[in-house]
Formats: C-alpha cells, structure tokens, sequence
C-alpha cells in the first residue's frame, strides 16, 4: 500500500480507501471480513456513509483491537437514518444530531477524523446547513474535537469552490472519472476545463480531495455501459482519478472479497496495463492539448518527470509560491529537454510536450 499526506492533518492516508456505501449489495456475512481484510492489507481510510445502520455495526466490529487512531473516517451529516436504520438525506437538525451519535455508538469510536457536509449540490442544500444551525453543530464539535476536520462531499465543481472560497471546509470528496470529467453522466457537474481547473485550485490551497464514483457505478468497466463508448479496466480508473491533481485518496467500494482483491491487486498491475490512452478516442476537445499529468508520455531519455515539471508549472501560474521552490528540487528540470519527440507522439491527448519544456524552462530559467 502506498500513502498520500492529508494537507489539514499531515495524516498519511492508504491511496486506495474504501466506501462503504454499497457493501450492503454484497453477502452481509461478507461485510465485516471486508472490511477486516482491508485493514490487514494497509488500507487505512473508510467512507463511513452506508445504506443501513449494520454497516457501521460492522465498522465498529471489525475495527476491535485495532489502534483507532492509526485508522481515519469520514462521516456525513445529512446522511440520516431512520427508525428502522435506513439511509436518507435530511438536512435538519434534530435528525442529523441523532443520527451523528448513532454512527459513533455503532461504530464504536467518540470521533471522526472528517465530518462531512453530506452531497452538497446545490445553494439550497448550502442554505439549510447554514439556516438549521448544522455547521455551527459541526463546528462546535470540531472545538470539542469529536470532529477532527470539516470537509464536504459534492459533485458540483461551483459548491464546491463557493464552500472552499467561503473558508468553511478543511478537505472535500468529489466524484471523479474520465466519463464525468468529459461531462458525461448523472454526476457529471461542470465542463472539462471548470473541473480540471478546481482539482488544480484545490492542491493549490492545500484542499485534500478524497474521491467517489470512481467507475462510474460500474459502467465504465463495461463497453456496452460505459457513457464514454469505451471499457477502462479498474485499475485504469483508480490511476485516472489518482493522477488528478489534489487526490490524496480514492474510495472505491467492494461488495465481496473478490472486488476487494481486485482493489488490492492494483499495485501488482503492470505499467501499461493501468495507462488510459483508450481516453484519446472519447475525449471531448478542450482536453486536446492539455497536460493532464497521466505520465504517459514517460520515459524521457533524459529522465525529465514531464508529468511532474507541467503540474509545477500550472500550479506556479496558479499562484502556488511552493510549486516553483517544489520545481528547483527536481533533479531534473525542463532545460534539460533535447526535443526528440519521443514524449508527443506518445501523449493521448496532443500535448507538444518538447514545446512546453521550452515555454517551463524560460518561466523557471532551468
């Protein structure tokens, strides 16, 4: 397992987490083993937000013994149960209140590491937060430390940049893949270019995205499903969402121990096997001749991290004053480029790779 730093905690989190909110689809003798076989192999980061309350119940099982604070959570207010401890989304008080300590009890533990604003989508969702008091309840558990960090869960790029802009959230969960990026799909909020440019702010501002739908509910691995006209593997989607800019963590679920191997086996994937150049054929225009930091343009010859030199850059242009202290670093840098072309005629998405080491090297003067 590999880990990403948190910016708000400096907690180092497993790459690949896992989401909890459709285990239930699976054999529920299988949820707690799930979730026991995960954490023994690494994964240390969980989507506390499930269908029935039992799943919390087998949270809190499978977590016996284990050093709670070696293992982070989140947990969304607004994701209420009810009487028969069914999921739904209410965004009032008293009911999120109560559902909130529920979840702790079942999940035998006094905190969480993450309470997060649940699917905030809308003004009108923002509002009610705001007029039934539930962020000045989550932020007066954040002073008495039962929330460790606030964070929001959307899909919308614009709430999402309105909370981020507003100061209120320390990390957010978004829905990324390949077909909602290009604008495709239920979730798929925003164009192309308002999406790539919130992942880029969010590293920029040092705003941790943790990330759902990464398959797009499964339709992505299937040609005849996927809204793109093209299968990509799983492990073709957990790279693609893990090489946007500001991912710390991705949360997909698994529903029998066999996904869950499928999960777990994404570092054993050769190289090429995880490249999503198939993407070229369904790529809307605006991400022609955009780096997208996806490395597949790698190797240079000269051992230029092409991927890593552009996302510095775009980031210093951002505004980002470590990105250009992050790029001296490297030990290899733009100048060190020779054009042989090698890199543009491998990248997916027509970026003329030889031409941007020219433009970086002027900007940084390496």
């Amino acid at each position: 397992m590999k880990y990403r730093v948190m910016p708000c905690n400096g907690a180092e989190l497993s790459e690949i987490g896992l989401g909890l909110a459709k285990i239930h689809l699976g054999e529920r003798a299988e949820t707690q083993p799930i979730i026991e076989k995960a954490l023994e192999n690494g994964i240390n980061f969980f989507d506390l937000c499930g269908n029935d309350m039992d799943v919390h119940r087998d949270f809190g099982r499978a977590m016996k013994g284990k050093d709670r604070s070696k293992v982070y959570t989140q947990m969304h207010f607004g994701a209420v149960y009810d009487e028969n401890d069914v999921y739904g989304r209410i965004y009032k008080l008293d009911k999120v209140k109560d559902s909130f300590e529920r979840v702790l009890d079942a999940a035998q533990t006094d905190y969480t590491d993450f309470g997060m604003i649940h699917c905030i989508d809308s003004e009108e969702v923002y509002a009610s937060f705001v007029d039934e008091g539930i962020l000045d309840y989550m932020a007066d558990l954040k002073k008495q430390g039962v929330v460790k960090h606030i964070g929001i869960s959307t899909h919308t790029p614009a709430m999402a940049k309105r909370v981020i802009d507003d100061g209120i959230a320390d990390m957010m969960m978004f829905s990324i893949n390949p077909a909602y990026d290009y604008a495709i799909g239920k979730w798929a909020g925003g164009h192309y270019d308002e999406r790539m440019d919130l992942y880029t702010a969010a590293e920029q501002k040092n705003i941790g995205i943790t990330v759902m739908k990464i398959f797009s509910g499964g339709l992505l691995l299937d040609e005849a499903t996927s809204p793109i006209g093209v299968a990509l593997s799983h492990h073709q989607c957990m790279r693609y969402a893990l090489d946007r800019p500001g991912v710390v963590s991705i949360l997909p679920g698994a529903t029998s121990l066999k996904e869950l191997d499928i999960l777990l086996d994404y570092y054993n994937a050769y190289e090429e096997d995880t490249r999503y150049t198939v993407l070229k054929k369904a790529a809307p225009k605006e991400a022609q001749g955009r780096c997208v930091y996806c490395s597949h343009c790698a190797p240079c010859p000269k051992g230029i991290d092409i991927a890593l030199v552009n996302k510095y850059y775009d980031l210093a242009k951002g505004g980002d004053p470590l990105a250009a202290d992050h790029y001296m670093t490297l030990k290899t840098k733009a100048g060190a480029c020779v054009e042989c072309g090698k890199c543009r005629r491998r990248c997916p998405f027509g970026v003329d790779q030889p031409e941007r080491m020219m433009e970086i090297r002027k900007y940084f003067k390496k």
